[in-house]
């Protein structure tokens, strides 16, 4: 499971791979986080639990992009670890399990902001492995 940036003149354009839907979810919230702050001096300190809803996989992704802003922008909660268990019953959830700090800028840094997912150019494919692509406006 990894991910990569991908290029784009004005936002983050983010390519994710994984054996699993879990797995993809999961980096795709680290990317979020890697962009935002040094994810490296983070540490797991605090937990915090959050559930993350959706009519079907973009909305999900969306939603699940959108919370870890939130969490790191205006919560100032440092995630370093997710723990993630993904339901499909009427719509799609994530029950997640977060572990990191409160942001500390100079210890944590500070990279870009990130102002909000998009829809636009979001894919998740599902084939031998997941790959999921999205933009996240800067």
């Amino acid at each position: 499971m990894s991910y990569k940036v991908l290029d784009h003149a004005t936002d983050a354009f983010i390519e994710v791979t994984a054996s699993s839907l879990t797995e993809a979810f999961e980096v795709a919230g680290y990317s979020v986080v890697d962009t935002i702050l040094d994810n490296s001096k983070i540490e797991n300190k605090n937990e915090r639990n959050i559930v993350v809803k959706g009519k079907d996989l973009n909305y999900l992704l969306y939603n699940w992009l959108e919370e870890i802003i939130y969490l790191l922008i205006t919560e100032g909660f440092a995630i370093k670890k997710l723990n993630i268990t993904l339901e499909k019953n009427e719509e799609y959830a994530i029950s997640a399990q977060i572990f990191g700090e409160s942001i500390d800028i100079k210890k944590h840094g500070f990279k870009v902001e990130i102002k909000s997912p998009t829809f636009h150019e979001m894919e998740i494919k599902q084939e031998k492995q997941v790959t999921m692509k999205f933009l996240m406006d800067l």
